[in-house]
């Protein structure tokens, strides 16, 4: 763009809609290039523990995230009574759910839950599956999860007489809250070779790393295309006739 005949004019609605809209977009950026940077943060940390082998459930849970994915073995037995199942879990297009059983710890007053893995839902969503669970002394390899916290939930809090199967999301404290033992802090997600579970395809900490990259640099990129249009608009060409000094310009 050649300036040197030309000189910037712009109304105040115009400069004030470009900048809320690439202030918005470049939030928008930053907010999905910060999703990328945890997962990648997380995988780091799951890279840290991927081929050490299963070792026995750690004393000290002061620090949840330093043993975020670490592999460990317990051993216990199940307790039915308070198994749940997170519905709108899919497997590919398939909608099902996670089951997830708490298991007794041998030689301890603690349970932990257990993600034994993905069923399919009945074609009739109101009818609940039926689910086997174990009843002898399980041995159960798998890595820690620490479930979000950041979802809208309307799950009930009943009492655990009236207990509810079938949750919409795994909100770990109100589980924690509901059942009356001491139920650890994290979940063990099974892992795909241990029996009694089902499947298992566990999604790595990196899913969807370039996706949220690619909405990052797409919104940024919003934010430039709108201050250059909003510069072109601008600028209109000066008009100077000759014998007159009155500048005019074109429309």
């Amino acid at each position: 763009m050649n300036f040197k005949n030309k000189y910037f004019n712009s109304t105040i609605k115009a400069t004030l809609i470009t900048l809320i809209f690439a202030i918005t977009c470049m939030k928008l950026g930053s907010w999905q290039l910060n999703k990328a940077q945890l997962k990648m943060s997380l995988q780091a940390q799951y890279n840290k523990y991927e081929n050490d082998p299963a070792t026995e459930l750690p004393v000290n849970f002061s620090n949840l995230d330093e043993i975020r994915y670490k592999k460990v073995r317990v051993l216990g037995k199940y307790l039915p009574q308070y198994q749940i199942l997170v519905d709108n879990q899919f497997d590919g297009e398939r909608p099902g759910y996670y089951v997830l059983t708490p298991l007794a710890i041998d030689g301890s007053e603690n349970i932990i839950l257990i993600n034994r893995g993905w069923i399919e839902a009945s074609e009739n969503h109101d009818q609940i599956p039926e689910v086997n669970v174990p009843l002898s002394s399980q041995s159960v390899e798998g890595y820690i999860w620490l479930p979000s916290h950041k979802f809208y939930s309307l799950e009930k809090k009943t009492s655990a007489k009236e207990w509810n199967k079938v949750w919409q999301n795994m909100d770990l404290n109100l589980y924690r809250e509901l059942v009356p033992k001491k139920v650890l802090p994290f979940i063990l997600k099974m892992s795909p070779n241990n029996e009694g579970g089902f499947e298992r395809h566990w999604v790595r900490p990196d899913d969807r790393i370039q996706t949220h990259l690619s909405y990052g640099y797409q919104w940024y990129g919003f934010a430039i295309a709108s201050i250059l249009i909003y510069m072109y608009l601008g600028f209109k060409k000066k008009n100077i006739t000759k014998g007159n000094s009155k500048r005019t310009t074109t429309k």
